[in-house]
């Protein structure tokens, strides 16, 4: 290491210290971990902004800042952040992702909600088969890509659409300008985009009105993603038939929004996926040892764009 110290030293600045000490320190016991530090004193940081917080300024030798969260977007503005910031790919919060958004997505399709238990015997429709269901997943990070690769296995019917037009393997793509169409096919719509100033109200009354009649919208991604009050106005006329929604502008959902009492809505309490402890730890270990070994870390953000 270029500070000479045999350990590596690494702040922990967020919540959770019971849970992530003693895994991190399994993961990687070269790694001193100190839950406070003097000035300038640390080789990294690890960080998430439901902790106590931390002065980046106070650290300028640190050469990573590790965060916990998949979303950097309450981070990476910081001005007082110079060191690189490297975001959490988790496989256990891909993992949870998937099943949240496969589990939906087979419920509207099958629409398993329409068969009312009070001894009626309909004539009900039988659905199509997954190859006839067009899905769209708005994102391709690791996130997007994950679940566009579940729903394919599965025998939908995708296209991931993101700015830069990139995919997961064997699923078609679309890029930036291509929205139109990407929405114009998406039966099954689902936001998993990060929180940028390109990405904030990107479902609105305009882009909204591109879904075919009928459509449902999941969104486990970013609440700033949907303008509320013309998703309501959507459902109201019917144009979206069934809004999933697990991520809100305001968090918790206020009691008085009207996303809790609205038929056409289904509010989960922003638990579609979270960081796992026991995988992120190792996703830890291998950045830290990155650090010290001077290879660059993996996930870097890219703070010009916010992710």
């Amino acid at each position: 290491m270029s500070t000479g110290r045999a350990e590596m030293r690494v702040l922990f600045a967020a919540d959770g210290w019971d849970h992530w000490a003693p895994a991190i320190r399994a993961a990687c016991p070269e790694a001193e971990l100190l839950q406070s530090a003097p000035d300038d004193s640390v080789d990294a940081i690890i960080y998430a902004p439901n902790g106590p917080g931390c002065d980046f300024a106070a650290y300028p030798s640190a050469r990573l800042v590790q965060s916990l969260w998949a979303g950097v977007e309450r981070i990476a503005p910081d001005p007082s952040l110079t060191q690189p910031l490297a975001r959490m790919v988790d496989p256990g919060l891909e993992q949870g992702m998937r099943e949240y958004c496969a589990g939906w997505v087979l419920r509207l399709h099958l629409g398993m909600d329409s068969y009312a238990q009070d001894g009626i015997w309909r004539n009900a429709v039988v659905p199509p088969l997954a190859q006839q269901r067009r899905v769209t997943v708005l994102g391709a990070g690791a996130l997007g890509q994950a679940v566009a690769l579940a729903l394919k296995d599965l025998g939908f019917d995708v296209v991931s659409w993101s700015a830069s037009g990139r995919g997961a393997p064997g699923v078609p793509a679309l890029a930036g300008r291509d929205l139109p169409q990407a929405l114009a096919r998406a039966e099954i719509l689902l936001l998993l985009l990060p929180d940028t100033a390109e990405t904030r109200g990107l479902l609105n009354a305009e882009t909204m009105a591109l879904l075919p009649q009928g459509a449902a919208i999941i969104n486990p991604g970013r609440g700033t993603l949907i303008e509320d009050t013309a998703l309501l106005a959507a459902l109201d006329r019917g144009h979206i038939s069934q809004a999933i929604l697990d991520v809100f502008q305001t968090e918790p959902l206020p009691p008085e929004h009207p996303f809790w009492s609205h038929p056409g809505v289904v509010v989960t309490p922003h638990i579609a996926s979270e960081t796992r402890v026991e995988t992120a730890a190792t996703v830890v270990a291998e950045n830290l040892r990155r650090v010290m070994r001077d290879q660059p870390p993996l996930h870097l953000v890219d703070r010009a764009k916010g992710y």
